[in-house]
C-alpha cells in the first residue's frame, strides 16, 4: 500500500484526532513483542469522539482507554479492507522490530566481547585479560559495536607492534596505522586505550601528566634516539666484518659482556652466524646471571642475551636477528608474577622457548628456597597451564639469582655440546 493508491476509508483514518492512537499503535507494534492491547492518551474531547466514531461505541471512552488490538483490526479491515499494521505503515512509517534489534545489539556485543578476549595478542599475553575487561566496562565508542572494534583493532595492531624501534611517536604510528600520524597524538582515543594497556601490561600506576604518559611510552621503546636503549649479550661470536660482529665478537674472545646499542642493531653491517648446527642462545632476565656465566665461562661463554627486567626494542630487535640466522632461542626468567609477565611478552614476540619455566620447575626451586618473598599478582603462564595454580598455591618468588646453579650447569652443557670454536 502507497501513497499512490488511496485508501478505502483513508479520510476517516487520517482524520487528525487519530494520530495519537496510530503512534501509540505504531510504537507497540515496534516493540518486537506480541500485542493485544494499546493504552493511550490523555485524549481530549475530540480526539475521544474520533475514537469512538472509529470503533463504533455507543458512549465516549475514557481519557486514558485500552484498546483491544483485535477490536481495532475489526474496524480497520471493516472500513479499509486492510489491516492494523498496513495502516500505521501507511501513516506512521515502517514498523520496527526493538526487541529484535536489542537482541541484535546484544549479541554485536556479545562477540565484539568474545572476539577481544580471544585475540592472538590477549592469548599470548593473558595479563592482557585485565584490559579487555576494562574496555568491556568502559562500553562500546558511541554506543557502537562496530566503532569499538574497529578502535580495538587498531590498538591490538600497535600492541602487536611493540616495543617500537626507537622512534618517535609521530613516525611510529604512521608506520604501524597506514600512515596516521596523528593517531596516537596525547589524549586520542586510540592513545589512552593504548596506555591502559601498558599499564596493564606493566602492572604500573595510571600516568596522570603528559610526561608520565611520554615515559610510558618510552618504556613500550618509543623514543626519540636509538642509543638510549641497549642489549646485554655475553658469549656471541658472530661472523663478518660488520661493527656489529665486531664488536660482540671481540668481546666474546675476551671474556667479556658487550652492549650493544639499537643503533648498532639497526645498521649490523656484515653479520652472519657460521655454519653448521645453529648455536642455541640462551636468554636471562638478570644482568647477574649473565655476569656471573660471564666470570664463569670466561671466552669459553655460551651464547647469553638479558632483557635486564622489561625487554627494550634492542633485546627484540636482536633475539629476532639471532633467529632470522638460524639460532635457537631459550628464554629464563625469576618465578614472580611480573617475571611470568615478561615471560609470556618475550615469548610473544620473538620465537623465543621457555628454558627451565615451567610448574615442575618451580616447584623444585621453590623446594629449595620456601621462604622467598611474595609472587605478587600472578597471571596465567601461555606456555604451561600449571604454573599460575603452583605459584598461586606456595605464593612465594624465585628469583633467577636463586637457580643460578642450575642454570649455570646448563649452560655449561651447553657449551660441551657446541663449543664456541665450532661456530666462530
Amino acid at each position: 500500500m502507497s501513497h499512490a493508491e488511496p485508501v478505502p476509508g483513508e479520510s476517516t483514518l487520517r482524520r487528525p484526532e487519530l494520530r495519537p492512537l496510530w503512534q501509540a499503535v505504531h510504537s507497540r507494534l515496534s516493540s518486537g513483542r506480541p500485542v493485544t492491547r494499546v493504552r493511550l492518551g490523555p485524549l481530549d474531547d475530540a480526539q475521544r469522539e474520533a475514537l469512538a466514531d472509529l470503533l463504533g461505541l455507543d458512549r465516549l471512552p475514557a481519557c486514558l482507554p485500552s484498546i483491544a488490538l483485535a477490536r481495532l483490526e475489526e474496524a480497520v479491515e471493516e472500513l479499509s479492507g486492510h489491516t492494523v499494521r498496513a495502516i500505521v505503515t501507511e501513516l506512521v512509517g515502517p514498523l520496527g522490530d526493538r526487541a529484535g534489534d536489542r537482541r541484535r545489539q546484544e549479541d554485536e556485543r556479545a562477540g565484539l566481547w568474545s572476539w577481544l578476549a580471544d585475540h592472538d595478542t590477549v592469548r599470548a599475553q593473558p595479563v592482557l585479560a585485565d584490559w579487555v575487561a576494562s574496555c568491556r566496562a568502559t562500553g562500546l565508542v558511541g554506543g557502537s559495536a562496530e566503532r569499538t572494534r574497529a578502535l580495538l583493532t587498531d590498538a591490538l595492531k600497535v600492541l602487536a607492534e611493540l616495543p617500537a624501534q626507537a622512534e618517535p611517536l609521530p613516525v611510529f604510528a604512521a608506520r604501524t596505522l597506514d600512515g596516521h600520524a596523528h593517531a596516537l597524538d596525547d589524549g586520542t582515543p586510540l592513545s589512552n586505550l593504548i596506555l591502559r594497556a601498558l599499564v596493564t601490561l606493566y602492572d604500573t600506576a595510571s600516568p596522570q601528566s603528559a610526561a608520565d604518559r611520554r615515559a610510558l611510552w618510552t618504556r613500550a621503546g618509543v623514543a626519540d634516539d636509538d642509543l638510549s636503549a641497549t642489549v646485554l649479550v655475553g658469549g656471541l661470536r658472530p661472523t663478518g666484518d660488520g661493527p656489529l660482529a665486531r664488536v660482540a665478537r671481540v668481546c666474546a674472545e675476551a671474556g667479556q659482556a658487550a652492549s650493544l646499542t639499537l643503533a648498532q642493531l639497526r645498521s649490523p653491517g656484515q653479520f652472519a652466524l657460521a655454519d653448521g648446527p645453529p648455536p642455541v642462545v640462551h636468554v636471562v632476565e638478570n644482568p647477574s646471571i649473565l655476569a656471573l656465566a660471564v666470570r664463569r665461562f670466561g671466552p669459553d661463554c655460551p651464547p647469553l642475551v638479558c632483557t635486564s627486567g622489561w625487554p627494550n626494542s634492542a633485546v627484540i630487535q636482536l633475539l629476532r636477528m639471532l633467529a632470522d640466522h638460524g639460532a635457537t632461542l631459550r628464554y629464563h626468567g625469576d618465578f614472580d608474577g611480573e617475571g611470568v609477565r615478561i615471560a609470556a611478552y618475550v615469548l610473544d614476540k620473538t620465537s623465543a622457548r621457555p628454558w627451565r619455566m615451567a610448574a615442575v620447575d618451580y616447584r623444585t626451586a621453590v623446594a629449595r628456597n620456601p621462604l622467598g618473598p611474595q609472587a605478587g599478582r600472578i597471571t596465567e603462564a601461555p606456555w604451561d597451564a600449571e604454573l599460575a595454580q603452583a605459584m598461586a598455591e606456595h605464593g612465594s618468588a624465585v628469583v633467577e639469582e636463586l637457580v643460578v646453579d642450575v642454570l649455570l650447569k646448563d649452560l655449561a652443557d651447553s657449551a660441551a655440546q657446541n663449543p664456541p670454536s665450532d661456530w666462530t
